[in-house]
Formats: structure tokens, C-alpha cells, sequence
């Protein structure tokens, strides 16, 4: 801390001694171009950021922003967790951002400045984004600046502008399992005015039985700009209808690939987001930019599970229906059924074939600013770049879940029996929840010049959050939290050469327990994935401290142009959080389990000539837990007669694969071009094998081609083709209990293991035109 010191006095110093830029004429022109926020911190720490441009996004033909994400960085994975491409749950580095209640959200997202990690869980709905108007990504490493959910780093994403993107895009395309995609994006600029604007549908039946999606995003962005200040206006609505019908169990895979264990399961959402973004110098080293937002979202869900009901054995409730569960002695109990009267629930299907629809809505209202002041200035050793700023984001969720009795039929889907099923334990009960949260955060970073080579990145950050939770039909989930922390951090760079810069750094940043986890931390009272509120015991924020060491360079070998980047980290995290199974089938709670640490290796090269270039990308993490624990894992074969495993010291956190390499070669020649990608992953402990007592899920090798070719000056023909090879693997498993389900595809099934499968090969053809 005493090193942070100085060196922030020094950049103090900087500020007020250091001589002032005149601007040259090209400098002013590049002043009048739109000034966007893209995250805290004004972009000081993008030297060692994997970057994509919209180029990357759209080189398959069609805009596809997760796909340019694993083609093109090894460390980052997509779990088929949903079994739906716009719901997956993006791993990097260990740490994960995902749509999905239940995963640990450890990646700060930003659309445009805006925090976009949904303030109820901190999910992220990769369905919301505008994929035709995103003109570039960037996966940035840990830094104390990004504020909450940045313990494995953030992902900042930045859309089109007039000026930045004039002309016309439009892409329309079709293949195989009913995916339809159509997109229109233009922008143009007069004066200090511009304008940019995007459409996007895209509509697919799903190549699992009962799982069509459909897809509405549209962007509009207004900007003024002068060579001294600005203002953008940027809209941002969504309206999706997803269906992720999520894992099977395996020998229902391996009978048919096609099937699902129990449907439906959807989720709708509409989204609506205005923002502004305006900035203005005060000098020509000067200038306060910021983003101001204000968005709505309304999220609804149904899912249809199987659940442990039956009818009651005890011949005092004979001829009602009873919810097995698993008693402090490891046996067997069951406790009746009863609706919103009280009333206990009759048995009309004799005693069996039960399942249960959970149905929520989400309707969150969220606002908030990110302000900050920037300085950049020439010193005696260099440029010196400043920045200080605030943010604040508010938020107000209602929620309201219920369940429903229902009925397996035989192709396993769900049908309400009419009953609302109100446990008098809480087990099962409606919710009606009023969530506030508040976000405060002050920070400060400097790239301060030490020597002409050598050069430091300070950092420092204060969070505070408050959570306030009103329950709005009894009293058990109300609740008042505030958390803080201030977190620091440092990074030291040094150039040894034009080509050829070192790094070594450290940070801190911290995630609070969000409103989801808050209300469902009692193992005595679980939750499912759509009902997360039964009880409020307290949980601990988690604190990830950052170690990264790495080096990155230019070349030129036998007319090849390369660049590379390597880096080697360590993250460990304190009071880690994580979604425990229940021995209710379907229900699980979230606690602290301690210390886990995540380490390894990344490498990137890229090299290009000509018309020819390549990406080669490997990643290795080692995910493991610090200290030992037991858990609850009812469904893993290994666990005790009371559903728990023991976890050692050493053991690796589940769904993380320890290898992951990305080949990528294109092609451009005289009017068409030709590439494809490798995409290879490892294998992984399956979710609910935290012990790792069962064999791994296996690693997938998945080859994909790509080809264009021009019809008319700014009109081609393209086509992929997904899963060349029609490789049949998984990017998913956990357990899931099937004993009591009758699998027709595969009668007797007994195997608890349950996988996400991966796509089968898939075409598209569509036609792109640029003017």
C-alpha cells in the first residue's frame, strides 16, 4: 500500500507539472470522433486486452459475438448447460458469466460504460446484445478498476456509431434445423451529426426435440460530435423466446441424441435500455466523459421437472400425494402436499408419474451513471494517463414464482394439475420478493511513466453495495446487507525492446452475494432454479486476490507479420460461492465454501500475410479447491447414505477443462476466401463430482469450415459448416436422478450421469452485401 502511495503521488504530480499538448490539425480531426465509455478507468490497462473487431464477429457471414469468442480465444469455453446457443454459460479462466441462476457470475460485463451483469443475479443475457452493432470486444485480465464481479476479469463490449461505421449491412441467411437469420445495420455521419442503426431476427427450431427460439434486437445510436465535446444518444430493445431444454441422461443420449428428459423449459424476455453518453474537454490533455443509463427488463419462465411425489404411504394421508425427502438420519420421510388453502392435495394419478411446472417472473427496473475524468500528458519519461471516476447503479426487482402439480406424460413433458403447491415448512411456497440494490464505487487509475521503458499502472477502487429485501407475503425473506471493500492494484511494464514489452501485476476485486443467493442459503429450505427464495441466512462476500505475469511482441519472420502474447496468473478467492445440490430432486442452496484458487497458462499467436492469415491460442487452467469441505451430491454415485461427499484439498472445481487450443486459418483470395477452426477442450469433472470421485466427462475435438465468394461488387455467397466431422461429444455434465422415470428410448435406464450435448453437424447459406 505504501508503493501505491507514492506512485499515486507521483501521478498527482504528473497532472500538475506536466507540459500541456497543443493539438495538430490531425489531431484535432481525431478528436471530433465519438468518445464512448467502454468500462472504468479510461482504458489505461487495453495493452494486454484480447481484442476482436466486428470483422471477427461477423467472419462466419452472420453477426455471432460467442462464436468470434471461442474461435478466436482459447480460454474461453461454452457449456451447453441450457442446451440453447444464446444461453450458454461462458467460462474464462475458471470464472464464469452466464444467463443461468445458480452459476457463480465471476465476470464483470459493460455494454458502452453501462455495468450489463442483470443486478438480480448478476447474470448475463447474451440474448439482449445487439450482435450486427457491436464494433469490438474486449476480454481484459483482472484490475481493481472494473468494480463487482471482476474476479476473473471483465469483458467490456463497444457498438457502432455513424462515424465509426458509416454505410450499409445486411446479411440473410438459412440451414439446417430451421435457423433463419436476417440482419440490416447502417450508419452515416453529416457535420457533427451521425446516426447509426441495427435490426436482427433470428428464428431456430432447435436440433433437440421441442426447442425453437426466436429472436428481435434492434440499436439506434444519435451522436453529436465537435472537436472539444459530444453527446450520443444509444437505444437498445430485445425480445426473445428461448427454449433450453438443458441435460439428459446419457443412455437417453445414446438411444436418441434428439431426445430431452423433461420439457418445456423456456424463458421470455423484453428488454429496453437508453443511455447517454456524453463528453467534453476541458483542455487539450483534459476531458469528463461518461454513461448514463436507465433499462427495464421483464423476464419470464417455465420449466417443467421431473420431482419426487408420490402418493402418501401413511394410511393417515392415504389417497393424498407426499414430497419424498431425506431425513437427518439418511432415511427416507415424506411430507404432504398441501395448495394455497392449506388443504391437502389429492391423488389423481395412482400415486405416481408426478412432475412439477416452476413458473417465475422477473421485472427489474435498473439505473445508474459512470462518470470519470481523464488526463493524458506528456512527462520527462513518457505520456502519463490519468483517470478518476465514480459509478452508481440502482436497482428495484420484483419477483414472483409459483409451482404447479403436474403430470409426466409419456413423451416426458409436464401438464399443470391446477394445484399451487404451498408447503407449510416453506419446502415448496410461492414467492412475492421486492429486491433494492444500490452500488457505489470510487476509483482511481494511473498509467504513470517511471523511464522511458519502464512504466506503472495503479489502481484503486471502493465498492460498496446495499441490498434490501421486502418480502411480500410474509416476513422470512426480508433482509437488510451492505457490504465494502476497498481493493487495490498495481502493474509494472517494461519495454524491452519496440517488439517486445514484459509485465508482471497484482489485484484485488470482490463480488457481493447477490439477492438470489441471499434468499436461498439454508439447506433446510432449498430452492429450485426458478424459486430461489425460501430463507435469508447471511453469506460472506467473496474477495479474489490476482497475481499475472506475462510478455507480448511484435515480429516480422520470413514475411510473415506475428503477433503474440503470453501470460501466466494465479487467482485466489476467499469465501468462494457455490450452488449445492439438495436431497430434494430439483432444489439446491448456495454457501460459502471457502478458499478455491485458479492458475495457468495462456498463449496467443497470430500471423498474417498477404491474403493469408492465422490464429493459433492454447490455455491451460488449473481450478482447485484450498481447503477441505463436504457437500451435498444426492445423485453422484459416490456420495453416503446421507447424499454428502467429502471434498480434499487439492481436488479441481468441476465444469473447467485444464486444456483448451483454437487453430483458426483464413484464405482471401481474388474475390472469395476460404477457413475453418479447430476448437479442441479437455476433459471435465462432471457438476455435482466435486470430490472427483467419477470418471471425466470427455474432451472434444470440433472442426469448422467457412467459404465466401463475391457475386456482384459489395454482394457474396457464403456457407459454414458446423461439426464438419459430426463428432459427437458434450460440453456439460452433471448427475440427475432417473430411476423413477420411464425412458422409453432406453428402458431400465439407471446411469445418473447427464450430459449437454454438443451441435451435430450443421450448414448455413446466406448472402451478405456491404455498400
Amino acid at each position: 500500500m505504501r508503493m501505491l502511495a507514492t506512485l499515486l503521488a507521483g501521478s498527482a504530480l504528473a497532472l500538475t507539472t506536466g507540459a500541456a499538448w497543443a493539438q495538430t490539425p490531425d489531431e484535432a480531426d481525431a478528436a471530433r470522433q465519438p468518445i464512448i465509455v467502454t468500462a472504468p478507468g479510461g482504458a489505461v490497462d487495453m495493452d494486454d486486452a484480447l481484442t476482436l473487431a466486428a470483422a471477427d464477429i461477423s467472419r462466419n457471414g452472420s453477426p455471432d459475438l460467442l462464436g468470434a469468442l471461442t474461435r478466436n480465444i482459447a480460454g474461453v469455453t461454452l457449456q451447453d448447460a441450457q442446451n440453447n446457443p444464446w444461453q450458454p454459460n461462458l467460462v474464462y479462466r475458471g470464472f464464469t458469466a452466464s444467463p443461468l441462476q445458480g452459476q457463480s457470475q465471476g465476470i464483470a460485463v459493460y455494454l458502452d460504460g453501462a455495468r450489463f451483469n442483470q443486478p438480480f443475479g448478476d447474470t448475463v443475457q447474451f440474448d439482449l446484445l445487439p450482435e450486427a452493432a457491436i464494433r469490438s470486444v474486449n476480454l481484459l485480465d483482472k484490475s481493481a478498476v472494473y468494480g463487482l464481479n471482476a474476479l476473473g476479469g471483465a469483458l467490456t463490449l463497444e457498438t457502432k456509431t455513424g462515424a465509426s461505421d458509416p454505410g450499409l449491412e445486411a446479411s440473410l441467411s438459412h440451414g439446417r434445423f430451421g435457423m433463419t437469420e436476417a440482419s440490416v445495420a447502417g450508419g452515416m455521419a453529416w457535420g457533427d451529426w451521425s446516426a447509426f442503426g441495427a435490426v436482427q431476427y433470428t428464428h431456430d427450431d432447435g436440433w433437440r426435440d421441442h426447442s425453437p427460439s426466436t429472436l428481435y434486437n434492434g440499436y439506434a445510436d444519435l451522436g453529436f460530435d465537435t472537436a472539444t465535446g459530444g453527446l450520443h444518444l444509444k437505444i437498445v430493445g430485445a425480445d426473445t423466446d428461448l427454449t433450453g431444454n438443458g441435460v439428459s441422461p446419457v443412455e437417453l443420449l445414446a438411444a436418441d441424441r434428439r431426445a430431452i428428459f423433461t420439457w418445456p423449459d423456456n424463458s421470455r424476455s423484453r428488454y429496453g435500455r437508453i443511455s447517454l453518453h456524453p463528453w467534453v474537454a476541458l483542455s487539450g490533455t483534459t476531458r469528463i466523459e461518461g454513461t448514463l443509463y436507465a433499462q427495464k427488463l421483464t423476464l419470464r419462465t417455465v420449466n417443467g421437472d421431473a420431482a419426487d411425489i408420490e402418493g402418501c404411504e401413511d394410511e393417515d394421508d392415504a389417497g393424498f400425494v407426499c414430497l419424498e425427502t431425506v431425513g437427518g438420519d439418511g432415511d427416507e420421510e415424506q411430507a404432504l402436499l398441501t395448495d394455497t388453502d392449506g388443504q391437502a392435495i389429492a391423488d389423481t394419478l395412482d400415486g405416481e408419474g408426478y412432475g412439477v411446472l416452476n413458473r417465475g417472473r422477473t421485472a427489474t427496473r435498473a439505473m445508474g451513471a459512470l462518470v470519470q475524468l481523464v488526463d493524458r500528458r506528456a512527462t520527462g519519461a513518457g505520456e502519463n494517463m490519468f483517470a478518476l471516476g465514480f459509478s452508481y447503479d440502482s436497482s428495484r426487482t420484483r419477483f414472483d414464482t409459483s409451482t404447479e402439480l403436474g403430470a409426466l406424460t409419456d413423451d416426458r413433458s409436464v401438464d399443470g394439475l391446477g394445484s399451487i403447491i404451498v408447503q407449510k415448512d416453506g419446502a415448496i411456497a410461492p414467492v412475492g420478493l421486492v429486491a433494492h440494490s444500490d452500488y457505489w464505487g470510487i476509483f482511481v487509475q494511473d498509467r504513470l511513466p517511471i523511464t522511458a521503458r519502464l512504466s506503472a499502472e495503479v489502481a484503486l477502487r471502493y465498492n460498496h453495495a446495499r441490498i434490501v429485501m421486502q418480502d411480500q407475503i410474509g416476513t422470512a425473506l426480508n433482509g437488510r446487507h451492505r457490504f465494502e471493500r476497498v481493493n487495490p492494484g498495481i502493474e509494472f511494464d517494461y519495454a524491452l525492446s519496440d517488439g517486445l514489452t514484459l509485465r508482471a501485476g497484482y489485484a484485488e476485486s470482490n463480488r457481493v452475494p447477490t439477492p438470489a443467493e441471499l434468499s436461498c442459503a439454508d439447506e433446510n429450505a432449498p430452492c429450485s432454479l426458478t424459486n430461489f427464495f425460501i430463507a435469508d441466512p447471511p453469506l460472506k462476500q467473496v474477495v479474489a486476490k490476482s497475481w499475472e505475469a506475462g510478455a507480448k511482441g511484435k515480429a516480422q519472420v520470413g514475411g510473415f507479420a506475428l503477433d503474440w502474447l503470453l501470460s501466466a496468473w494465479r487467482t485466489g478467492n476467499r469465501n468462494d460461492i457455490q450452488y449445492v445440490a439438495s436431497e430434494i430432486r430439483g432444489r439446491a442452496y448456495f454457501r460459502n465454501i471457502g478458499s478455491t484458487r485458479r492458475q495457468g497458462v495462456e498463449a496467443t499467436l497470430r500471423a498474417s500475410r498477404g491474403g493469408f492469415s492465422a490464429g493459433l491460442s492454447y490455455a491451460f487452467t488449473d481450478a482447485t479447491y484450498r481447503a477441505p469441505l463436504t457437500l451435498s451430491s444426492p445423485a453422484n454415485p459416490s456420495a453416503d447414505d446421507e447424499g454428502l461427499i467429502e471434498v480434499a484439498r487439492g481436488d479441481r472445481l468441476p465444469g473447467i477443462p485444464r486444456h483448451s487450443a483454437t487453430v483458426s486459418l483464413d484464405y482471401a483470395g481474388s474475390g472469395w476466401s476460404l477457413g475453418g477452426d479447430l476448437i479442441a477442450r479437455s476433459g471435465q469433472y462432471l457438476v455435482g463430482d466435486e470430490g472427483n470421485d467419477q470418471p471425466k466427462l470427455g474432451g472434444y475435438a470440433v472442426v469448422n469450415l467457412r467459404a465466401s465468394v463475391n457475386l456482384v461488387q459489395g454482394v457474396s455467397l457464403f456457407g459454414t459448416l458446423a461439426n464438419a466431422f459430426n463428432r459427437r461429444y458434450a460440453t456439460f455434465g452433471t448427475f440427475s436422478e432417473v430411476g423413477e422415470i420411464d425412458l422409453e428410448e432406453a428402458p431400465g435406464a439407471s446411469n445418473p450421469r447427464a450430459y449437454g450435448p454438443g451441435t451435430p453437424r450443421r450448414w448455413q447459406l446466406g448472402v451478405k452485401a456491404r455498400f
